[in-house]
């Protein structure tokens, strides 16, 4: 159950990103969603001692909902230093 509680805060995560940074492009969409769902569920684990059997602890949802978020900006911030501006 934590797997799956990992996976649809990083899928919403990476959804609204995307809503966020007004992204229309549906790979730069999916990019950032399953970004979103892979940094999740890696520091979900990582803060739950490595275990996905069982309960998923506050402090856990917590880490994940951090590190997601810092990671979604970071893509964005390096995304848009390497987009040439236009006008």
């Amino acid at each position: 159950m934590a797997l799956l509680v990992l996976i649809v805060l990083g899928a919403t995560l990476g959804w609204l990103a995307s809503i966020l940074a007004r992204t229309e492009a549906p790979g730069v969409i999916l990019r950032q969603v399953l970004l979103g769902m892979v940094v999740s569920v890696i520091a979900g684990e990582i803060a739950n001692d490595g275990t996905m059997i069982g309960s998923l602890s506050f402090l856990s949802l917590g880490i994940a909902l951090a590190a997601t978020s810092a990671a979604l900006v970071l893509y964005h911030a390096l995304v848009r230093r390497k987009v040439p501006s236009g006008t």
